[in-house]
C-alpha cells in the first residue's frame, strides 16, 4: 500500500466524460488499497475565460479580487470530480485551498506556498475518503484567497506531496511522459523512463512545458518523486527522481527550445566599472528575468552589452532603459524578436568533455550562425534565428544519438 498524490491538468478534466474518467482511475488505486488525494486543474480554456473577463471590466483591476474569481475554475473542478467519484462508490470531499489550509505569502497573482496543514487529510486518506484539492489555490496573510500563478496546479500538487509525506506524486497530462525533445518535432525522440530533478528543472526553465519549473524546484527541494503521464492511455511514464536513483546516466538527456525568448542589444556603453549595474540592476527592480548574457568590448573604451528577456517583457525592458539612458551613456538599443534559444541538458555533462564542442560543430556544419552562448554544469544553451529552429533540434537529437 502505497501514499499517492494524483493530479489532473485541464486537459484530464476537460468535460464530465473525461471527470468520469478521472473517477475511474481514481478508484483503480483506492481498490489496489492505496490512499489517495487528487489535486485538480480548472478545466480547459475556463482560466483563460476567466482572466479575460477580468481585463476586460478593468486591465488595472485589484489583484485581490482577481483571485477571487480566477480561483473558482478549481473549485468547480473539484465539486464535480467528488461529486464522479461518489457516484461510483468512492468515499470522496472537495476541499478548498483555504480549507486545507494551504498558508500562501500576499503575492495575489503569483503567491508562494509558505505551509500546508496536511493532518486533517491524512486522518481522512487513513479512514479511507479521498481529498479531492483544487489546485492553484491558497490563503494568504490577509485572510484572503490567493493563486500561485500560471501552472501553480503542478506546485500545489508536489507541496501537497510533501505535507502528506506520500511516497509518490503522479502528475497525469495530455502527454505519456517526459522525451528527449517534442516529439512533434522529432518523431523519433524517445520517452525517459527516469529523469534526475536537475535535469528536468533546466528542460522546465529553457522551455519544456511538461512540468512547470516550480514544481520541480519544489520537488527537488522536498524529494518527492514525481511520475508523469497520461489520462488518456495506461502507457508506463516517467519518473523524475534523484541522481543515486539512475543507475546508467545517459550524457545529454534531452534538447528544449523556447521561441519565447527576445535579444536587447544595449550599443556603444562605455566600457567601466558599474555600468553592467547600471542597466541590469532597473530590469530587476521593473521584474524582468534576463536570461542570456554577453558583452563585447570595442578598441574605443566602449561595449555592446547582449541579453536576452521573455518577449513579454520586451517592451517593457526598453522602456526601462530608456529611464536611464543618461546614467549609461548608450548610443542606441536594438531588439529582435525573431529568435530562438535551443539547450541541451544532462547531468553526465559534468564527467564527459566535448558535449558544447559538438553542439557548435553540428549548427555550424548546417549553416546555424550562434548569436549568443551561455552555460551552466549540466546545460548549454545558445540563440538563434528562429527559423532554424525545428532544423537544429532535429541535427542535434542525432548528433547525440538520442533517436530511438
Amino acid at each position: 500500500m502505497a501514499r499517492l498524490v494524483m493530479k489532473f491538468g485541464g486537459t484530464s478534466v476537460a468535460n464530465l466524460d473525461r471527470i468520469r474518467n478521472v473517477a475511474q482511475r481514481v478508484k483503480r488505486e483506492v481498490e489496489a488499497g492505496h490512499e489517495v488525494a487528487v489535486v485538480v486543474s480548472a478545466m480547459a480554456g475556463t482560466t483563460n475565460q476567466l482572466v479575460g473577463w477580468c481585463q476586460e471590466l478593468s486591465p488595472l483591476h485589484d489583484a485581490r479580487e482577481y483571485d477571487a474569481v480566477v480561483a473558482t475554475g478549481e473549485q468547480v473542478t473539484a465539486g464535480l470530480t467528488a461529486i464522479a467519484l461518489q457516484s461510483i462508490g468512492v468515499d470522496a470531499r472537495s476541499w478548498m485551498g483555504w480549507q486545507i489550509a494551504v498558508e500562501t505569502d500576499g503575492q495575489h497573482g503569483k503567491a508562494r506556498i509558505n505551509d500546508i496543514e496536511g493532518d486533517e487529510l491524512i486522518d481522512r486518506m487513513k479512514s479511507g475518503q479521498v481529498p479531492v484539492v483544487a489546485g492553484f489555490q491558497g490563503i494568504g496573510p490577509d485572510n484572503r484567497v490567493t493563486t500561485l500563478g500560471r501552472g501553480g496546479s503542478d506546485t500545489s500538487a508536489v507541496a501537497l506531496a510533501a505535507a502528506l509525506k506520500a511516497d509518490r506524486c503522479d502528475i497525469y497530462t495530455d502527454v505519456d511522459g517526459i522525451y528527449t525533445t517534442d516529439p512533434r518535432i522529432v518523431a523519433k525522440a524517445r520517452k525517459l523512463a527516469k529523469i534526475t530533478y536537475e535535469e528536468m528543472l533546466e528542460l522546465a526553465s529553457v522551455g519544456a512545458k511538461v512540468l512547470q519549473t516550480r514544481s520541480v524546484e519544489l520537488a527537488m527541494k522536498e524529494r518527492v518523486r514525481v511520475q508523469v503521464l497520461s489520462s488518456f492511455s495506461d502507457a508506463p511514464g516517467t519518473m523524475v527522481v534523484d541522481e543515486d536513483e539512475i543507475v546508467e546516466q545517459e550524457i545529454v538527456a534531452g534538447i528544449a527550445y523556447s521561441r519565447d525568448e527576445a535579444k536587447v542589444t544595449v550599443r556603444r556603453v562605455p566600457d567601466k566599472p558599474g555600468i553592467a549595474a547600471a542597466i541590469f540592476v532597473p530590469l530587476a527592480q521593473a521584474n524582468i528575468n534576463v536570461d542570456m548574457i554577453v558583452q563585447n568590448v570595442a578598441e574605443d573604451g566602449t561595449t555592446d552589452m547582449t541579453f536576452t528577456v521573455g518577449k513579454t517583457d520586451l517592451a517593457l525592458a526598453q522602456s526601462c532603459l530608456e529611464t536611464v539612458r543618461n546614467d549609461i551613456g548608450y548610443a542606441e538599443i536594438s531588439t529582435d524578436m525573431d529568435v530562438a534559444k535551443l539547450s541541451v541538458v544532462g547531468v553526465g555533462m559534468r564527467s564527459h568533455a566535448g558535449v558544447a564542442g559538438t553542439m557548435f560543430k553540428t549548427l555550424a556544419d548546417r549553416g546555424i550562425n550562434i548569436q549568443v552562448i551561455s552555460t551552466s554544469e549540466i546545460k548549454v544553451s545558445v540563440l538563434i534565428a528562429a527559423e532554424y529552429t525545428e532544423l537544429a533540434v532535429r541535427a542535434l537529437h542525432s548528433a547525440y544519438e538520442l533517436d530511438a
